[in-house]
């Protein structure tokens, strides 16, 4: 999409603002100001609604947001004065004060010179499915000794991230065109069309190998997420595996995490079914009821927008699935019905997808099938053998299932590959649980503490807490996180827990209820 007004263009596929034609040198988050004011043209933009858009809601100053405006009016020709483009509401916010027209690459004029006369239906070009171009690696050095690993590691990403199903790779004989040492993103993204890029380098420094890995996006040329990887030669097959592992999950978690803050920057009426998934992602991983339900508002929309969206029904799946899990509805079996279908609905659609694979097995734990629940998850990671959160639903699968070992050996791979995981709580209590069920109480408390207070830990980990302390001896933290427990769920129950976490070990069953029993926790 593309907004006219006066002699400037806001070109939102191409994420430039251009003055005559020509392009006008501004700062990312100035031109991000400027396309939420003009999508939001109709209403008045509060400080506070800025600050959580611009800055994700971090703490910044009235200053820094001030400078962001000053950089904006500046690129079109605007200042404090004369306000003809921004104009500012003293104590409350922003409006957008220039008349502008919006076309469509595809259908051209779609919105009347009256700002206030909004475009509906139209898509924006730059969203839809995410797309990546991975580059063979630059040389540095000795091109002889680096010269195979340079080209062989992004040939082993271009397979290894093309298996997550829900972003487009570009093929080997496009991007190879391209090398990391002398292409420019610009370059990259008007040929390949991408909205990432992975680029690196290889050095060899005497019987050492170093690889330096860049994920960037195209549009503004930001790096999202880097990586610095040394071995000794000897070594050279573990790293490149450890290279393929570290990156798949940089992808998995920071290119949704780019696209739902760029979604955040669009009028609602610009949403599509990709669109509206990203925004989904976002309330997805917190454990918090009104969130759940934003999830699956948002999930729905996607697959009415896109009905053969298989990630969306994936992912309905998952937010339905914490419906029961946390016993947020007061019908969990209309949730865990719900949960299966929408799993069944994405596995119908692109059996391939591990994260599809992955709902399905977990719709299985509801209803206590951990050995059907554990096939479908080993397809799963079979079919990306770097999907964090799919080891870790297995190694909670064999826990449960009185398999501490072995949970606690997925557990701690699964973390080792996604380190900054948006379940890492959840590895954490995993291996909590398991340490518990050996006997090993002190060790276990160590590790429940981390879990518990990781971000999004939420009511059961906090039971987890309560259960382990107790049995590590410590009442006193026990009680202080039975306490945070009953005022965050007065409701809370052992029948919830146990339904929820299906231990197949009576002994376990018994020591657990007993701690919970002893803190009121009927």
């Amino acid at each position: 999409m593309i907004y006219h007004f006066g002699p400037f263009i806001l070109d939102l596929a191409r994420q430039e603002l251009l003055r005559a034609g020509q392009r006008v040198d501004i700062e990312p988050m100035a031109f991000d100001l400027l396309q939420y004011l003009i999508g939001h043209s109709d209403r008045l933009v509060t400080k506070e609604e800025l600050i959580d858009v611009l800055w994700d809601g971090r703490a910044v100053t009235d200053s820094a947001l001030s400078t962001c405006v000053r950089s904006a009016r500046r690129a079109v020709d605007d200042s404090g004065a004369s306000q003809a483009v921004i104009k500012t509401v003293h104590g409350k916010g922003f409006r957008w004060g220039a008349p502008f027209t919006i076309t469509d690459e595809t259908v051209g004029l779609v919105a009347a010179p009256d700002n206030r006369e909004k475009a509906s239906g139209t898509s924006l070009h730059a969203t839809g499915r995410p797309s990546i171009a991975i580059l063979p690696f630059s040389c540095l050095g000795d091109p002889g000794s680096s010269a195979t690993l340079s080209e062989a590691i992004p040939h082993e990403l271009i397979a290894a991230i093309s298996r997550l199903r829900w972003i487009a790779v570009i093929a080997r004989g496009s991007s190879f065109r391209f090398r990391s040492e002398s292409a420019a993103l610009d370059e990259v993204r008007s040929k390949l069309g991408v909205r990432y890029c992975l680029t690196g380098g290889v050095e060899i420094i005497g019987r050492r190998a170093v690889v330096d890995v860049e994920l960037a996006d195209t549009f503004d040329g930001q790096v999202i997420w880097a990586d610095r990887f040394q071995s000794s030669l000897a070594g050279i097959h573990e790293i490149r595996e450890m290279i393929v592992a570290q990156v798949v999950c940089a992808v998995e978690i920071q290119i949704p995490l780019r696209e739902a803050g760029r979604a955040r920057l669009r009028a609602p009426e610009n949403f599509d079914a990709w669109t509206t998934y990203h925004l989904g992602l976002q309330s997805l991983y917190r454990f918090d009821e009104s969130e759940n339900d934003r999830a699956i508002a948002l999930f729905k929309k996607a697959v009415t927008l896109e009905p053969d969206f298989a990630r969306a029904h994936a992912a309905l799946s998952f937010a339905r699935f914490k419906t029961a899990f946390m016993h947020y509805s007061g019908s969990r079996d209309r949730a865990t019905k719900a949960a299966r279908s929408s799993a069944e609905r994405a596995i119908e659609l692109d059996p391939m997808d591990p994260f599809a694979n992955f709902n399905m097995g977990r719709s299985l734990w509801l209803v206590g099938d951990l050995s059907g629940a554990l096939g479908w998850l080993n397809r799963s990671t079979s079919l990306s053998p770097n999907f964090a959160q799919g080891l870790y639903a297995r190694a909670w699968t064999e826990m449960v299932a009185g398999s501490s070992v072995e949970g606690r050996r997925l557990s701690d791979k699964a973390r080792s590959l996604s380190p900054l995981d948006p379940m890492l709580y959840a590895m954490l209590s995993t291996r909590a649980l398991s340490l518990a069920m050996e006997g090993r109480d002190h060790e276990a408390a160590q590790w429940v503490i981390r879990a518990a207070n990781e971000p999004g830990a939420h009511d059961f980990i906090w039971m987890i807490a309560v259960i382990i302390n107790e049995l590590a001896g410590d009442r006193q933290l026990a009680e202080q996180w039975a306490r945070r427990l009953k005022q965050a769920r007065r409701d809370i129950s052992q029948k919830q827990f146990f339904r929820s976490f299906p231990f197949r070990d009576a002994v376990t069953r018994e020591r657990f209820s007993a701690a919970l029993t002893l803190h009121g926790i009927p």
